[in-house]
């Protein structure tokens, strides 16, 4: 009995790891069409509810959104192997000193959770982060990651990615965005269902201004040392 329940166990886990890698090969080409988030803001919804989600290449999503994400959120993007340990230690000391909760994810550690996870937390669910973060960063290149990220992320009620954002909070395309519509998205994204990109509260509307400045402190963001490091790797 014994070794049937410890041969059904690591066929299981070969079975599961299997079928991820595959999810994650599979994604590196194919556009994501659908997440789990998606799929639990509809099943919480109530009356008429519209998934709002249009995927659009990276060539057609303004450099200003790109550059505003990696300022809000992850500054260390390009340099990091999936994890930036030092926000992350820093992000538990602020933990212990108050109440308010503040993450040290980043954009591929999100990028993971968002295509491939569930959003409550668990010890399991940040287990399973862990692993597909380590997968994606490992399979894909740090341009497939961001791609990936800014088309399927929360962008407020319903609104999924860069294109339906745009349409959604300002009426055009992404790739048309301007710099200060860019970190109008931006700013939301800790809680696009809570906060407005446009005829925001005061609070966001500073929030914007400081990610104005940030972007201008970080200056030019270019993918290119990326791609020529994934073009040796490959």
């Amino acid at each position: 009995m014994i070794k049937k329940v410890f041969k059904f166990f690591w066929k299981s886990i070969l079975w599961f790891l299997g079928l991820s890698i595959l999810w994650v090969v599979i994604y590196k080409w194919v556009p994501v069409p659908y997440t789990p988030l998606m799929a639990i803001r509809s099943l919480e919804a109530e009356g008429n509810f519209e998934t709002k989600h249009d995927w659009v290449p990276m060539e057609e999503i303004s450099k200003e959104l790109q550059l505003a994400v990696i300022s809000a959120e992850d500054q260390n993007f390009l340099n990091h192997n999936g994890f930036d340990y030092e926000a992350i230690q820093k992000a538990y000391k602020n933990n212990q000193k108050g109440r308010r909760i503040k993450g040290g994810s980043t954009i591929s550690q999100q990028t993971a959770k968002n295509v491939f996870l569930w959003p409550n937390r668990s010890w399991l669910r940040k287990g399973l982060e862990t692993y597909f973060t380590f997968l994606i960063e490992t399979l894909w290149s740090k341009e497939r990651i961001l791609e990936v990220y800014l088309n399927s992320i929360e962008m407020g009620n319903g609104v999924y990615g860069a294109e339906a954002a745009s349409q959604y909070w300002f009426k055009k395309s992404a790739k048309k965005l301007t710099r200060y519509q860019a970190a109008s998205i931006a700013v939301i994204l800790p809680n696009p269902r809570k906060y407005m990109a446009s005829n925001s509260s005061n609070y966001i509307e500073n929030r914007k201004q400081w990610l104005v400045r940030q972007m201008q402190n970080y200056g030019t963001f270019t993918l290119k040392q990326t791609k020529e490091d994934d073009g040796k790797r490959n």
